[in-house]
């Protein structure tokens, strides 16, 4: 697996690049700015990019124009995007063109260098992994005429750890079930969303997009 990271802290994009390595990932360009993304994107075309939210020059929202501006202009590019805080908005901004291939986590998941390299090679492989705090806030959200509010509190749950990017295996793990009770409460899932079987693989990502709130955004 190929990256490129867009991060301007020295510390944290040199610490990437070292947890990269040691797991066998080339990371193949780093830049410190936003604006520097889509140049090395085009260059190297890598498997994944990494890119912190708040860049120079403003340190406002730097980062996720440029992983916008990546994903429109090279659509299907693996994107993690990197935040110091919870910013639901910026999560279901980057969420807005489609989920395959996305994550958002906060910056403190990557102390946990196993889950980390496990988000990083489930994004390149097309998944979506949502920071768990990003999903919380959004669980404890409540709107008028949400249809999540059709799910039951385990299907709620079930959801969320879809969001996470697990599999039916992993959920199953989490929750202490079989992976057959997990099966049947995704399929209430897509009932009560309306996600038929003819939408195949991709119901799993509409679902997601649906929690996130931007499903038909």
């Amino acid at each position: 697996m190929r990256v490129v990271i867009a991060e301007d802290s020295v510390l944290l994009r040199e610490g990437l690049v070292r947890l990269l390595g040691d797991a066998g990932i080339e990371t193949v360009a780093t830049v410190g700015d936003g604006p520097g993304l889509l140049p090395v994107v085009d260059e190297h075309v890598p498997d994944l990019a990494i890119v912190d939210v708040r860049m120079p020059p403003s340190f406002t929202d730097e980062g996720l124009r440029a992983a916008l501006a990546v994903r429109e202009r090279r659509p299907g590019t693996p994107i993690l995007v990197l935040s110091q805080y919870v910013e639901e908005r910026y999560a279901t901004d980057l969420l807005g063109g489609g989920a395959e291939g996305v994550g958002y986590l906060l910056k403190e998941r990557v102390s946990d260098v196993a889950e980390f390299i496990d988000a990083v090679r489930r994004i390149a492989a097309g998944g979506t992994v949502i920071d768990p705090e990003v999903i919380g806030q959004l669980l404890g959200r409540r709107r008028s005429g949400d249809p999540l509010e059709a799910l039951t509190p385990r299907e709620r749950e079930v959801l969320g750890l879809m969001a996470q990017g697990r599999s039916n295996g992993a959920i199953a793990g989490d929750l202490v079930v079989t992976e057959g009770a997990v099966e049947k409460h995704i399929s209430n899932i897509f009932l009560k969303l309306d996600l038929q079987p003819a939408q195949g693989g991709h119901r799993r990502v509409m679902a997601v997009l649906a929690y996130l709130g931007r499903a038909g955004s």
